[in-house]
C-alpha cells in the first residue's frame, strides 16, 4: 500500500456510477430488462432481477456481462469475438458481432434515459468536487459508454466540474472496447492528461473498478459513500484485498484526506 503522505497527486481520477452518483441500482433496473430480452435472443433461459444483476455484474460494462453471460451458458460465440475471450466455444457460431453490437445500443439507449430521468445533484458530492477542482485535475474514468456518462453528469450537475474531454470510458474511448478490471482505461487516461499513474489518484466504488486503478499503478481510494449500508462491510475488506490505499465514506473524507498529506508533505 502507498503512504498517502508521500503522494505527488496532480489529477483525480474518478469512477463515475456509484462513486459520482447513485447510478448503479437504477441503471440496472433499466438493463435487467434488456440482459433478459438478450438472454432470450440467444436461447439461454436464465433471467436476472434488477438486484440480482447488480451484484453479479457491478463494475462490468453490457458488453462484458453479454459475452460473460453467453459463454457461462453454453452459447457459441462468432469467431471474432470468441478471440476475446479465452474461454469461449468457437464452432457453430451463435451470438455475432453485430448482434453484439444491436444489443450494446439497445441497453445504452434504455440505461441512458432512464438514468437521465431519475438522478439528482447532490451537495455532498458537488460541494467537495467543486474545492477539489480548485486543486487538482479532475477526470472520470468509467466501464460506462460517454452518453451515458453524459446524461448522468447533466442530470447530477457535474458538467463543469468534469467536463466531456476529461472523461474516459472503456467502451467508447479506446482503440479496443474493453471493460474493468482491465487496467487500460486508467493507463488511457494517464496518457491523455499527461500524468504519471504515481500522479493519479483513483477513487473507486467498486471491486472490479479498485483492480482496474491497482493494475495500472495508480494509487486508489476506495469509496463506500453509495454502497448499500448492509455491504459496506463486506465491501470494505474486498476493496482492502484488492489493494485500496484508504477507505472512506463520503466526498468530503476523500478532500480532508488530501488535504491532511498536502499538510504532511509540505
Amino acid at each position: 500500500m502507498t503512504d498517502l503522505s508521500q503522494l505527488n497527486v496532480r489529477a483525480v481520477l474518478c469512477d463515475a456510477d456509484g462513486n459520482l452518483f447513485p447510478s448503479e441500482e437504477p441503471a440496472f433496473v433499466a438493463s435487467a430488462a434488456v440482459t433478459n430480452a438478450f438472454l432470450e435472443s440467444i436461447g439461454v433461459a436464465a433471467r436476472f432481477g434488477a438486484e440480482q444483476l447488480r451484484l453479479a455484474t457491478t463494475g462490468k460494462n453490457f458488453r462484458t456481462t453479454a459475452v460473460d453471460l453467453a459463454v457461462a451458458h453454453g452459447v457459441p460465440l462468432e469467431a471474432g469475438l470468441a478471440g476475446r475471450h479465452p474461454d469461449a466455444v468457437t464452432t457453430d457460431p451463435v451470438l455475432t458481432a453485430d448482434a453484439l453490437e444491436y444489443w450494446v445500443q439497445e441497453e445504452k439507449d434504455r440505461v441512458t434515459r432512464y438514468l437521465g430521468s431519475v438522478l439528482r445533484p447532490d451537495p455532498h458530492v458537488l460541494e467537495p468536487l467543486d474545492r477539489l477542482g480548485s486543486r487538482y485535475v479532475l477526470a472520470a474514468v468509467s466501464s460506462s459508454a460517454t452518453a451515458r456518462l453524459a446524461a448522468c453528469f447533466t442530470a447530477t450537475d457535474l458538467d463543469q466540474l468534469i467536463p466531456d474531454e476529461r472523461r474516459y470510458s472503456a467502451e467508447d474511448s479506446l482503440p479496443v472496447p474493453t471493460s474493468k478490471p482491465d487496467p487500460a482505461v486508467y493507463l488511457f487516461a494517464c496518457a491523455q492528461l499527461g500524468i504519471t499513474p504515481a500522479e493519479g489518484l483513483a477513487v473507486e466504488d467498486s471491486t472490479v473498478g479498485a483492480r482496474s486503478a491497482v493494475a495500472a499503478g495508480i494509487p486508489t481510494i476506495g469509496n463506500l459513500q453509495f454502497v448499500h449500508p448492509a455491504e459496506r462491510d463486506e465491501r470494505e475488506a474486498q476493496l482492502r484485498e484488492v489493494g485500496v490505499d484508504a477507505i472512506i465514506r463520503s466526498w468530503s473524507e476523500v478532500e480532508q484526506l488530501l488535504g491532511a498529506a498536502d499538510a504532511r508533505a509540505a
